[in-house]
């Protein structure tokens, strides 16, 4: 299983702020910072910039170089007041990355999971009866969908900021959208299927959803939810399949609207 691991010896920066770059091409940033106030740190490369809130006790943060290979920026931002952030600490690289889907096979902030993780057992437990990735996906995408009910009383309430424990979506039974794709990725990726967890649009309702892409080479298996095909990569919503949502929302992916990577 490929993870995720923050260097200390590694990582440069200053008092208040370490950024390990030791592990760029496997596809991932690791950062660490201290402050009294609350932190945020940016991913930049080229026209994308990627925003995330981090801890600010120390607890290292794992994130996607989603945008492949390419000059990066990274920049850690302490807030002045409301809204308002300055930034503390700033280094720039160059990515080269050992495969283009070395972003897509590791846990980060957005799907935490390491080789004990009770989702990761599970996954494990499904793959051992399959003979080929495809196969375990669909034996995932059918696990999560029986086993996983959307939450409503939850998407009323939850904040701005929010990341899923992917265990707990699995023994609590329950989740949003962004629960559900967490999981899913988590799973997918701890048996070495790339899956992106994709933030973005979705018609006739322009819902803002979250949901998961992932990659096989192999093909020649259809449902309504979702589509193999030859080296290409494919669509996935579980929380309209869990749900029970007609195919306006799912149909062949056109009207979906992929905004943002994770």
């Amino acid at each position: 299983m490929a993870g995720v691991v923050f260097h200390p010896e590694s990582a440069e920066g200053n008092a208040a702020v370490r950024i390990d770059l030791s592990a760029v091409e496997e596809g991932y940033i690791a950062v660490s910072a201290k402050s009294e106030k609350r932190l945020k740190f940016q991913v930049i490369m080229e026209d994308w910039t990627y925003t995330y809130n981090i801890a600010s006790d120390g607890t290292p943060s794992f994130f996607p170089l989603q945008c492949g290979e390419g000059f990066y920026s990274f920049r850690v931002m302490e807030n002045l007041e409301e809204s308002k952030y300055v930034q503390i600490y700033r280094t720039e690289c160059e990515v080269e990355l050992l495969d283009e889907f070395q972003p897509f096979l590791r846990p980060s902030d957005y799907s935490r999971y390491d080789e004990n993780s009770e989702c990761v057992s599970k996954a494990a437990e499904l793959a051992s009866a399959c003979s080929s990735k495809l196969e375990f996906v669909s034996q995932i995408y059918s696990f999560v969908c029986r086993h996983i009910r959307y939450d409503y009383e939850k998407a009323a309430s939850v904040k701005a900021g929010y990341l899923p424990d992917v265990d707990e979506t699995m023994l609590s039974g329950k989740g949003i959208c962004f629960d559900y794709a967490s999981l899913a990725a988590a799973m997918l990726r701890s048996q070495g299927v790339p899956t992106k967890i994709v933030f973005g649009y979705v018609a006739p309702n322009d819902l803002y959803h979250a949901w998961n892409m992932f990659y096989t080479e192999e093909s020649g298996w259809v449902t309504v939810s979702f589509e193999v095909s030859e080296k290409s990569w494919n669509r996935i919503d579980l929380t309209f399949s869990a749900g029970g949502a007609d195919d306006q929302f799912i149909g062949d992916g056109t009207n979906y609207t992929d905004v943002y990577f994770y």
